[in-house]
């Protein structure tokens, strides 16, 4: 299976999703938009693209102008029947270029907070009833055409969509590892600020570690979904 992650700045990573994939011996290339000249591979040599998260707006195109580029390359992965993971700015990254809009949201998320699934739809993912997640995020997103919606907050009605059978979208973070929310709290702290939905960097760190491993399994779970019937030991038709 040839993975190909796109990711958006250095301290936001693949989390436990690096483990699971390592675990099935996929191939995994990168686009690092925040190095000079990024450059995006052949679709036709990819299996799942996944979409990390970043503290840059969707909508920052004149001053990030690889934005368009990584959107025209989501879209074209999303038609041509790749598996999609977008995660946080991901997600919006796959609505934008969806044609759907992306907006400050009425509230930021910061922290542990619940996350609420939709009834049961035949054919897709089925989260909890309601399982606490870990979140970052100050943007929100209309469902782009054709989106069935997985699951929302009290905070903000979006947090989970579904195109077809492969392309997911999450608003909040299922691969964050206590090394990786740190990572975050380092560089994007001062965002924590007095809000009912944002909670102080002491209650993060307080986190105990079975609630990263109960995130990281149901993250587990949908990356199973996501790539069910692909075989992890399929040759690739070239280097990632």
């Amino acid at each position: 299976m040839q993975v190909h992650v796109l990711q958006h700045v250095l301290f936001e990573g693949l989390g436990s999703i690096g483990a699971w994939l390592a675990q099935r011996q996929a191939r995994v290339g990168y686009t690092r938009f925040y190095e000079p000249a990024p450059c995006l591979p052949p679709l036709r040599e990819i299996d799942c693209v996944i979409a990390l998260g970043g503290p840059m707006s969707v909508n920052d195109e004149e001053e990030l102008p690889w934005l368009r580029q990584e959107k025209r390359f989501l879209a074209e992965a999303i038609a041509g029947g790749k598996a999609v993971l977008g995660i946080c700015l991901g997600a919006q990254l796959i609505a934008s270029a969806l044609g759907a809009r992306v907006y400050p949201g009425p509230e930021k998320e910061i922290g542990w907070l619940p996350i609420l699934a939709e009834p049961a739809t035949t054919g897709t993912f089925a989260f909890p009833p309601s399982v606490t997640v870990f979140h970052w995020h100050g943007e929100t997103f209309d469902l782009p055409a054709g989106a069935v919606r997985l699951a929302g907050s009290a905070a903000c009605r979006n947090q989970a969509f579904q195109l077809g059978a492969r392309a997911i979208g999450l608003q909040f973070h299922l691969e964050t590892t206590p090394e990786s929310a740190e990572a975050i709290l380092s560089h994007c702290g001062d965002e924590l600020l007095d809000n009912p939905y944002i909670q102080p960097a002491s209650a993060l760190r307080a986190v105990p570690a079975d609630d990263y491993a109960g995130i990281n399994r149901l993250m587990a779970e949908l990356l199973a979904y996501l790539v069910r019937d692909l075989d992890a030991n399929r040759p690739s038709d070239g280097p990632s």
